[in-house]
């Protein structure tokens, strides 16, 4: 079992995730609600909810909100937020324990990209929302994003003989437009759009000091020896050529179809 498949890895890395990959994730939900009418009342999932990037936002346009998560730790990080219209369950997004067509709007922000059956995910995602309703689906492109994007491109310019860490399935089969859109409908949805959406993680050249911060969450980086950390960090330094921030583009696909 890949590491990211392990719901023990991600009650680990919560606390972690919520300080680091959560405010930036945000950004991408923010923009997946843009593309969809949330009104008050509204019933909207979050699947794969992680901190609940996604189900936070969406719980402040007044939408009633339910985060899902397979990690009970991820699942705690949302529920002590303590908002009254959000509820937070421990739940499979392969195997929603759900009625169908029971939400208006149904999200999974680099969510359902990372389960074992991608194709089962969207079509969960599907079954559970009412006809006419949205399905949206955020994705990276093929190499990731922010500091694993900067990892995985620093590590093949320092070591071109080391393998890099292997992306989720999704990631590679969804990485074209045209492939996502095919899913989309595949799994049930129709009409889909989708969206490429940039923005910069900015990655604090004084955390450097703490290098495990930046990149302990990847295999990537827990696989180099302690000579090739100190040439990783070397680089990044290098990079950010004196800049106290060194910005790292990074896109995702936004796919969103209606039921």
């Amino acid at each position: 079992m890949r590491a990211f498949e392990n719901p023990d890895h991600w009650d680990t890395t919560a606390q972690h995730y919520e300080k680091t990959a959560h405010p930036f994730t945000a950004r991408f939900a923010e923009a997946a609600l843009a593309r969809v009418p949330l009104a008050p009342g509204d019933r909207v999932l979050d699947v794969a909810a992680g901190t609940g990037a996604l189900a936070l936002a969406a719980a402040r346009t007044g939408a009633e909100v339910l985060a899902t998560d397979f990690s009970p730790g991820m699942v705690a990080r949302i529920a002590a937020a303590g908002l009254p219209n959000v509820e937070a369950r421990v739940m499979d997004g392969q195997a929603l324990d759900l009625p169908d067509a029971g939400f208006d709007a149904v999200f999974s922000i680099f969510g359902v990209i990372m389960f074992p059956d991608w194709h089962k995910g969207l079509k969960e995602m599907a079954r559970v929302t009412r006809p006419g309703g949205h399905g949206v689906v955020a994705t990276w492109q093929s190499r990731g994003a922010a500091t694993f994007l900067l990892l995985g491109e620093i590590r093949r310019a320092l070591f071109p003989e080391r393998e890099s860490m292997a992306m989720p399935d999704a990631v590679g089969a969804l990485s074209d437009p045209a492939d996502f859109g095919r899913a989309l409908t595949e799994a049930g949805y129709r009409d889909p759009h989708i969206e490429p959406v940039t923005y910069d993680y900015a990655l604090e050249i004084a955390a450097l000091a703490e290098p495990d911060t930046l990149f302990g969450m990847s295999p990537d980086w827990t696989s180099l020896s302690e000579t090739e950390k100190a040439a990783v960090v070397a680089e990044v330094r290098r990079l950010a050529d004196g800049r106290p921030v060194l910005p790292v583009p990074s896109t995702a696909l936004i796919g969103v179809a209606r039921r």
